[in-house]
C-alpha cells in the first residue's frame, strides 16, 4: 500500500491535478481576500452613513438656547442602547458632562475611533465616533464595531473553511483522477512490455470516451498492428525466399557443379556457364525487387512527388504493350485516358513501373484472344485507374494473398516470375495514398487503383 502511494505521488497526472488544485486555491484565496476587504470598506461605509444620520437626527432636536429638547433626545437614544452598543455624549464648552451615556472626551471634530472603558462593556472594545459642535456644546455619536467584527469574523471563517475544503477535493479529487489516468498509463505500459517481449498481438485496452488517452491509444495500436503485420510479414517473406529460392539455387548448384565435372574432363562448359549466369541473374532481379519494395515502403521517394495527368501515364504504357499483346495474340485497348483533367500527385517513374507490372501480368497470366482494357476515370474526390481483362482471373479467396512478396498462384509457378510484381504495386499505391481494388469481370479481372486529387 505505501508502494501504491509513492507511485502515485511521483506520477506525472497527481502532480498535475495537485498543481492545479494548488493554482485554483490560490486563486479562491485572493479572490477570497479581495472579497473580504470589499466587504469590509462596505461594512465601514454604512457604519458611517448610520453614524452620521443618527447624529443629524439627533442635533436636529435643538433650538437655539434650548437644550431641553435636546438632552431628552440624547437620554432617550442612550435608554435604547442598554448594552451600550450606541454611545452618546453632550458636554459642555467646559468638557461638563451634560447628558448621554457617557462622556466623550479628547474626540477630535468628524469621525475617529476609540477603546471604550465602560461598565458592563468588555474591555477593548472599539467604537466608531462623529463629533461635532451644536450650539456651543460638543456633541458625539458612538456605534460599537463589535457587529462589524462578528461579521467579518464569520466571513473569514468561511473563507477559511472553504479554503480548508477546497484543498482536501483537490487532494483527493487529484488522488482519484491520477489513480484513474495511472491504471490507463499502466494499460500502455504493460501493453508496451508485453510487446517488448515478442506478444505482438497484444493491444492497449481503450475506455471508449474518445480522450486524448484514447486516441494516442488508437495510434498507437494502429501502429502495432502496422508492427504485427510487417513482423508477419517479414516471416512469410523468409519462408516464401526460403521456398522458392530453393529451387533456382539447387539449379544452380547443380549447373555449376556439372560444369566442374565436364571442366576436369575437359569438356565445353560454355552452355553450362551460360545457363549458370541466367539463373543467377533472376536470383538477382528477386533481391533487386525486394530491396526496391523496401525502399518504396520507407518513402523514400516521396521527394519526388509531382502534380501529373494519370492518363498521360496509362497513354504512355498502351503505346509502349500495344505491340507486345498483339505479339502475344492479345490486345490491349485504352478508353478514356484523356478525359480526366485532374493531376494526381506522385512520381511518374513509379505510377509508370506500377502499371507495367499489372499489364504485364495480365499478358502473363492470360491465354491468347485475352483483351485487356486501360481506362481511367473521375468519380467524386479520386481519380480510379483500371487495368481489366477476360483472361481466368483470381479466385475471390486468393485476391489478397497474390499481393504478399513471392506469393504466387498454383497455376502460375510454371511460368516466369518471381511473385514480387503485385507486391511492388501495392507498395506503390501505398506510397501514394492509394488503394487497390480486385473486381471481379465475369469473366476476368479488373485492378481497380484509386488515387485521392492533388491538394493544392
Amino acid at each position: 500500500m505505501t508502494g501504491s502511494w509513492s507511485r502515485l505521488l511521483r506520477s506525472t497526472p497527481f502532480r498535475l491535478a495537485l498543481t492545479f488544485g494548488f493554482l485554483f486555491m490560490l486563486a479562491f484565496v485572493l479572490s477570497g481576500a479581495i472579497v473580504y476587504q470589499m466587504m469590509s470598506a462596505d461594512l465601514a461605509e454604512r457604519l458611517d452613513e448610520s453614524i452620521k444620520e443618527t447624529y443629524s437626527v439627533v442635533a436636529a432636536t435643538y433650538s437655539a438656547n434650548d437644550l431641553e429638547d435636546l438632552v431628552a433626545t440624547i437620554e432617550s437614544h442612550a435608554k435604547l442602547s442598554p448594552k451600550k452598543e450606541q454611545l452618546f455624549s453632550l458636554t459642555d464648552p467646559a468638557g461638563n458632562h451634560l447628558a448621554g451615556n457617557f462622556t466623550a472626551t479628547g474626540l477630535p471634530d468628524g469621525f475617529s475611533g476609540f477603546d471604550a472603558v465602560l461598565p458592563d462593556v468588555p474591555p477593548d472594545t472599539e467604537y466608531r465616533a462623529f463629533s461635532g459642535s451644536v450650539g456651543g456644546n460638543n456633541l458625539t455619536v458612538a456605534f460599537s464595531l463589535s457587529e462589524t467584527e462578528e461579521l467579518e469574523t464569520v466571513a473569514m471563517m468561511s473563507f477559511g473553511w472553504a479554503t480548508l475544503i477546497i484543498t482536501g477535493l483537490a487532494v483527493a479529487g487529484g488522488a482519484l483522477l491520477a489513480s484513474r489516468v495511472q491504471l490507463r498509463l499502466d494499460g500502455i505500459a504493460a501493453t508496451m512490455v508485453d510487446v517488448s517481449h515478442g506478444r505482438l498481438d497484444t493491444r492497449i485496452p481503450l475506455t471508449g470516451t474518445g480522450d486524448d488517452i484514447d486516441i494516442v491509444s488508437s495510434q498507437v495500436n494502429a501502429a502495432l498492428d502496422r508492427l504485427s503485420g510487417l513482423v508477419d510479414g517479414m516471416k512469410q517473406v523468409s519462408a516464401n525466399i526460403a521456398h522458392d529460392l530453393k529451387t533456382p539455387l539447387n539449379r544452380l548448384q547443380m549447373i555449376l557443379e556439372g560444369a566442374a565435372d565436364k571442366a576436369a574432363r575437359d569438356q565445353d562448359v560454355s552452355d553450362d556457364l551460360a545457363d549458370a549466369r541466367a539463373e543467377g541473374h533472376q536470383i538477382n532481379e528477386t533481391f533487386d525487387a525486394l530491396l526496391r519494395i523496401a525502399q518504396i515502403e520507407a518513402g523514400a521517394r516521396k521527394a519526388r512527388f509531382t502534380d501529373l495527368d494519370l492518363g498521360e501515364v496509362l497513354e504512355i504504357i498502351a503505346e509502349i504493350y500495344t505491340d507486345v499483346a498483339e505479339d502475344d495474340g492479345k490486345s490491349l485497348v485504352s478508353t478514356r485516358l484523356r478525359e480526366t483533367a485532374d493531376p494526381i500527385h506522385g512520381d511518374r517513374e513509379l505510377l509508370t513501373q506500377m502499371f507495367a507490372n499489372l499489364v504485364e501480368n495480365a499478358l502473363r497470366h492470360c491465354p491468347p484472344g485475352t483483351t485487356i482494357k486501360l481506362s481511367v476515370t473521375r468519380q467524386a474526390e479520386r481519380v480510379l485507374a483500371s487495368v481489366a481483362d477476360n483472361g481466368p482471373g483470381i479466385p475471390p479467396d486468393e485476391r489478397e494473398k497474390v499481393f504478399q512478396r513471392l506469393y504466387r498462384l498454383d497455376h502460375s509457378r510454371s511460368t516466369p516470375g518471381s511473385g514480387l510484381g503485385l507486391s511492388l504495386v501495392r507498395a506503390i499505391a501505398d506510397l501514394h495514398g492509394a488503394s487497390i481494388a480486385l473486381e471481379d469481370c465475369e469473366p476476368g479481372l479488373a485492378v481497380v487503383v484509386s488515387f485521392p486529387l492533388a491538394t493544392d
